[in-house]
């Protein structure tokens, strides 16, 4: 999976010229086991500036030497805390503005990458490792507007995504 994200960084980056400065990357999980799989994918982003997004305050001492946010833990069932999510998503990424935004779920890596996506970043989906069985839900709605979408899991890519570079993290 790293080796995905990597080729796309590296791809990018050769298109760029000597003098540009490196990426703007916002990467955002939801606590837990999205946290612990982002953090594996970090060293796909070494040269980059990496902004950091998510749900549990105590995480900011695992990326003590980039920016942090703190975000509202939010699912369909709390629509309240939705919509601050929602607003606090549009903020960072508004106030970033990253060109690449980057998420292993859940709500608040998917509203991320929808306002990444709408504000011009190239976004990245990696689909939970712990989905096994199916995508997950935020995964598959990613999935219809996501620049690159992930999978860790041969057998559920399919012809219209998510790719799988092969190998767990």
């Amino acid at each position: 999976m790293r080796t995905g994200v990597e080729e796309m960084l590296r791809m990018d980056a050769n298109q760029q010229d000597a003098q540009s400065k490196p990426h703007r990357i916002l990467a955002v999980a939801s606590g837990g086991g999205h946290w612990v799989q982002l953090l594996r994918m970090m060293p796909a982003f070494e040269g980059n500036e990496l902004v950091f997004a998510s749900t549990m305050p105590s995480l900011r001492g695992e990326v003590a030497d980039h920016r942090f946010y703190n975000v509202p833990d939010a699912n369909r069932r709390r629509p309240i805390t939705m919509l601050r999510l929602m607003a606090k998503m549009l903020w960072i990424v508004a106030k970033e503005r990253p060109d690449y935004v980057i998420s292993t779920g859940a709500a608040p890596g998917y509203m991320s990458i929808l306002f990444g996506r709408l504000l011009g970043a190239q976004t990245i989906w990696v689909d939970s490792i712990a989905n096994v069985e199916e995508l997950s839900m935020s995964g598959k709605m990613a999935g219809s507007f996501v620049t690159v979408w992930l999978t860790q899991w041969p057998h559920l890519q399919t012809p219209e995504g998510p790719a799988c570079y092969g190998g767990v993290l």
